[in-house]
């Protein structure tokens, strides 16, 4: 916390600039930003709940129950596959001794979380459409987002130092990203599966962390009703966040020699 509150305005400006060199040279530019998450929305609509005839999810619109469970996720999947190759990117940055390379993936998570407030919007309209009302529980995404960020950081930081070194890791994050995303209950109700694989697939910290996004905007349930789950996730994320910046820190030294 204390390296993020010092270089603050270092991330601001570099998560600003990688937004814009994203859209930079479009027609269209920044208008890409919500257009991207819209039609990705609308064709996983068209092929469930047109397509497939999916219904409503525990009395939800399938798009609405769909779409609250997409947004973390590519959140963390746009981190991680951002990350993965920051130090690598930012070589002329590393070679100069005063940079703080450990900020690196925080600029990533900076930059990301303006698609997710682009994805939230969505998600607002179409609570709206479909007349779910808001509550103060949805207040809880803070919390979720959060925890989602520290989770995603110790995962960038030790991703990010490892790459320097062996290339291949991006390859293995963007598989790992694959698989994740269909073990996580994104698409899918968790209560299909036999309780054993329930508790299986419940020590993904994703689900805690979609599933929140879940009862936050729909199904109004606090995130202390879940205390187990809580204590494991932020286990999980502590040990995510001590692993990679000690890995971080001990490799950071050798960034420009073989960079």
């Amino acid at each position: 916390m204390r390296l993020l509150l010092k270089n603050r305005q270092l991330i601001v400006s570099m998560a600003g600039r990688e937004v814009r060199t994203q859209y930079a040279g479009s027609i269209l530019g920044a208008v890409w930003a919500f257009v991207h998450p819209l039609v990705l929305i609308f064709v996983f609509w068209f092929v469930f709940s047109v397509g497939f005839k999916a219904k409503p999810m525990h009395d939800v619109p399938f798009v609405v129950w769909l779409t609250s469970g997409m947004m973390p996720w590519f959140l963390f999947s746009d981190i991680m596959m951002g990350s993965v190759g920051i130090v690598v990117a930012h070589t002329n940055l590393i070679k100069k001794s005063l940079f703080p390379s450990e900020v690196l993936p925080q600029v990533r998570i900076a930059a990301s979380l303006v698609t997710h407030a682009i994805f939230l919007l969505l998600l607002a309209l179409l609570l709206l459409a479909q007349g779910i009302p808001f509550t103060w529980y949805c207040l809880q995404f803070f919390y979720y987002g959060f925890c989602l960020c520290l989770l995603s950081l110790g995962l960038a930081w030790l991703v990010s130092s490892v790459n320097v070194f062996v290339r291949d890791v991006t390859h293995i994050v963007a598989v790992a990203m694959q698989v994740g995303f269909w073990m996580t209950p994104i698409f899918w109700d968790l209560n299909i599966m036999p309780p054993k694989i329930q508790f299986l697939l419940k020590l993904n910290p994703m689900y805690y962390i979609v599933q929140g996004y879940r009862d936050s905007f729909i199904y109004g349930i606090g995130f202390w009703r879940h205390p187990y789950q809580t204590l494991y996730f932020l286990s999980i994320c502590s040990a995510s966040l001590l692993v990679g910046l000690f890995v971080f820190e001990r490799l950071k030294p050798q960034f420009a020699d073989v960079l």
